[in-house]
């Protein structure tokens, strides 16, 4: 998945559109679409084909305009690009998770992430070192600064084990992106990848010169049926960054 940037395009424009402080033109012809339109359009395009067939031309022809008319609400793609991204915050899903022991709010704060990139997988491949600012992504900030709270952390150490966690999440969509990708591209379940190239593997692997590898791989892939399982992979590492976590919140 090729990386895309949040916070690639003109800072004062971008959020202006993120916050809707946007007048109409008071010359040319009455709009006929929205900002909402926009990205709603943006984000089915990529929700079905990824960012790479995302385009402004091709914003236009879902909508039925001329591309030049899309320029009169978003200035480009990259502050396009931060709206979808902002709108898919501000509607993921919010469990109030007062009053619920520490692990299991943090596990609702990562499973919410997850149903995000399983909804948008696009959004998994943007860097969003630069932030997008807007109303999507401060609710989602402050929403998962409260599953922190009464856990005796201080202010940066609590940013720092939300951004731990979250990152965990993202690379975790990021590697199930790969592996249903791998899966399209190759017409073949994993399963049958490896079937159709046991015969060479056969030929080239020496067990004895790798024991450990031919002993602890062939154990992991009878295990889960494959090289890799994402599924398993989230599970097994989400409650090891939760223990990790415990060090820093359980005396």
């Amino acid at each position: 998945m090729a990386t895309e940037r949040s916070g690639a395009g003109d800072p004062a424009r971008t959020l202006h559109l993120l916050w809707r402080e946007t007048t109409p033109p008071k010359r040319g012809p009455r709009q006929g679409l929205s900002i909402d339109a926009v990205v709603d359009a943006a984000t089915a395009i990529a929700d079905a084909e990824g960012l790479d067939a995302l385009t402004m031309r091709r914003v236009a022809q879902a909508l039925g305009v001329a591309p030049m008319t899309l320029y009169t609400y978003v200035p480009g793609k990259a502050e396009l690009l931060d709206l979808m991204l902002d709108t898919a915050y501000l509607r993921m899903r919010r469990t109030d998770t007062g009053g619920w022991p520490w692990r299991r709010r943090l596990t609702e704060i990562a499973e919410e992430n997850r149903e995000l990139y399983r909804a948008h997988p696009w959004a998994a491949g943007v860097s969003t070192l630069r932030p997008t600012l807007g109303p999507g992504l401060m609710g989602k900030y402050e929403h998962e600064l409260s599953a922190f709270d009464g856990l005796g952390l201080d202010d940066v150490t609590t940013d720092d084990a939300l951004a731990y966690l979250l990152s965990f999440v993202q690379s975790c969509a990021r590697a199930a992106e790969g592996a249903r990708a791998a899966r399209s591209d190759s017409a073949m379940s994993d399963q049958q990848w490896w079937q159709a190239n046991e015969p060479l593997l056969s030929r080239v692997f020496d067990e004895k010169t790798y024991p450990r590898a031919a002993r602890i791989g062939s154990a992991a892939g009878a295990a889960h049926g494959s090289a890799h399982d994402p599924d398993h992979a989230y599970r097994f590492g989400l409650e090891r960054v939760l223990d990790g976590l415990a060090v820093l919140i359980t005396p």
